[in-house]
């Protein structure tokens, strides 16, 4: 036929010529590219902990700075409220002590 051979010629030709030595570096190229991809996924994990853990601390003071300011419009609130029973008691006393006089 073609004096060309074909790509699986050419490879079953350098199996043959160099079968042993190809597979041993064939073997350390995988090793090196799995570890390094190892690698690259443990430290981006590590840098995704990292960043995830900074905004939960931001998150965390951002509800904390959110509940103090709940807590002292409560706290306003809660003494307008007083003020007004106070207020409103002070009233109907006198009103009924008016009451008694009249």
């Amino acid at each position: 036929m073609t004096d060309k051979p074909t790509l699986f010629d050419a490879m079953a030709q350098a199996f043959r010529d160099h079968g042993l030595a190809a597979a041993i570096t064939a073997l350390i190229g995988g090793c090196l590219a799995l570890a390094g991809t190892v690698a690259r996924k443990a430290f981006t994990n590590e840098a995704m902990l990292v960043r995830l853990d900074r905004e939960l601390v931001l998150e965390r003071d951002r509800i904390d700075r959110q509940r103090g300011e709940d807590r002292r419009t409560d706290a306003e609130r809660l003494g307008r409220i007083e003020t007004d029973i106070r207020d409103m008691r002070d009233l109907m006393f006198e009103a009924f002590q008016r009451g008694r006089i009249d």
